[in-house]
């Protein structure tokens, strides 16, 4: 008997080659693929992707608000094709699911934002580029053939010609969709990172030479790159005093005395798809729908801003109800499988983002981890889709309020 025959027979699994990157061979979920991150970075990044504000309630809700939901299924329903096509903002999508913006994508692997955006436009869903990227919206605009693939995510800065360059410049390379970050009047108290800290680009301490015998993978890969800085701040700044420095140094540039009166002006000046971020009740979102915002993206920011705040799950009836059918309701903080994404979708959102799982897959296998993070997701939801009875994003929204128990919502 041959070898291979033999493996066949004990059930041995043998991989092709080309079947992808070893990394992903036995990642089945997004927990894997967090699993492998801690495994391969310093301790400080890993607090950086992990962790939240103050005690840290939040972060733990957030994901706990999503396991207390239950199905009430619709049986014998043929569920042959099932489509998660959809359109949000004025896109076709593949999924209604996004890619949240996040700050320091390089700190997590030296190929960033760029990979990031190859695998959500090879995917079909959109990426947020942050603020507080590695990398400007310039360098990512026009690397790939669906411009409305790359959104950008303002923080309101103290400084307002710099806060109104970057929507400028935003507009420029294309950019469909600008989000509003409304929840960083001030920084979340992030403990682990003071703690830690942390700083752009990392700084040559004890601690610090420590991880590097801990980690030199890391540090070897990130030694060949350019020195992280913070891009798309820097690319608006004429006086140079915001490249480098800490978190909390950069943090400490987002403007508390920000108003609807700033969400009026930005809109003026926006002349595309206008989303406003952050843990929005009822009232609010129904202000920001009266400015002409177009969108309401419910996070809050991963349990990493405000502590102890209700997770966003559990807004999205009320918040829906209160903007009605043309204004979309994004969500994001503690989407974690398929399973979240039709919840999200049956309480009347339009797409669930995620953030730290594209960080943990970017950390695991680059590119590839990305798109296979997405991968993962999208084939959990088709499957809890047709388990549910539904076979396109329209049906599952429309029959989402039957579709879950009433009494575990």
């Amino acid at each position: 008997m041959k070898i291979t025959e033999m493996l066949d027979l004990v059930g041995v699994r043998r991989h092709p080659a080309g079947a992808g990157p070893r990394a992903l061979r036995q990642v089945f979920t997004t927990a894997d693929l967090g699993r492998k991150a801690r495994r391969a970075l310093p301790q400080p990044v890993v607090d950086y992707l992990d962790g939240g504000a103050d005690a840290e309630t939040s972060l733990a809700a957030n994901e706990a608000a999503f396991r207390s939901f239950r199905f009430r299924p619709a049986a014998l329903r043929d569920v042959t094709t099932v489509d998660t096509g959809t359109t949000f903002l004025g896109s076709d999508y593949a999924l209604p699911l996004g890619l949240a913006p996040t700050g320091y994508t390089r700190m997590i692997s030296p190929l960033g934002e760029t990979a990031v955006l190859a695998a959500a436009t090879r995917a079909r869903v959109p990426y947020v580029l942050s603020t507080m990227a590695t990398t400007t919206i310039e360098e990512l605009a026009g690397t790939g053939p669906r411009p409305e693939d790359l959104w950008f995510q303002l923080y309101v800065l103290k400084d307002r010609g710099m806060t109104h360059d970057m929507v400028r410049r935003a507009a420029d390379a294309g950019s469909p969709v600008l989000e509003i970050a409304v929840d960083t009047a001030v920084s979340g108290n992030r403990l682990r990172d003071r703690r830690n800290g942390l700083t752009i680009p990392p700084r040559m301490t004890l601690s610090t030479l420590f991880d590097i015998g801990l980690k030199p993978g890391y540090w070897a890969r990130m030694s060949t790159q350019p020195a992280l800085d913070f891009s798309n701040i820097r690319a608006s700044d004429t006086t140079g005093r915001f490249s480098g420095g800490s978190i909390a140094d950069i943090s400490a540039q987002f403007d508390p005395a920000v108003t609807w009166d700033d969400v009026a002006r930005i809109r003026e000046l926006w002349p595309h798809k206008l989303v406003l971020k952050g843990t929005l009740g009822a009232a609010d979102a129904a202000t920001a729908g009266s400015l002409g915002v177009d969108g309401i993206h419910l996070s809050n920011h991963g349990g990493r801003q405000l502590d102890q705040t209700v997770p966003p799950v559990h807004l999205i009836q009320d918040v829906r109800q209160a903007v009605g059918p043309d204004v979309a309701v994004l969500v994001d903080s503690g989407v974690r499988t398929g399973t979240d994404i039709a919840i999200c979708l049956a309480l009347g959102a339009d797409a669930a983002f995620i953030g730290r799982p594209y960080l943990w897959a970017l950390s695991a296998a680059g590119e590839a981890g990305v798109g296979h993070v997405i991968g993962i997701l999208g084939d959990e939801l088709r499957r809890t889709m047709a388990l549910l009875g539904v076979t396109s994003i329209a049906e599952l929204r429309e029959q989402g309020p039957a579709l879950l128990d009433p009494a575990r919502r």
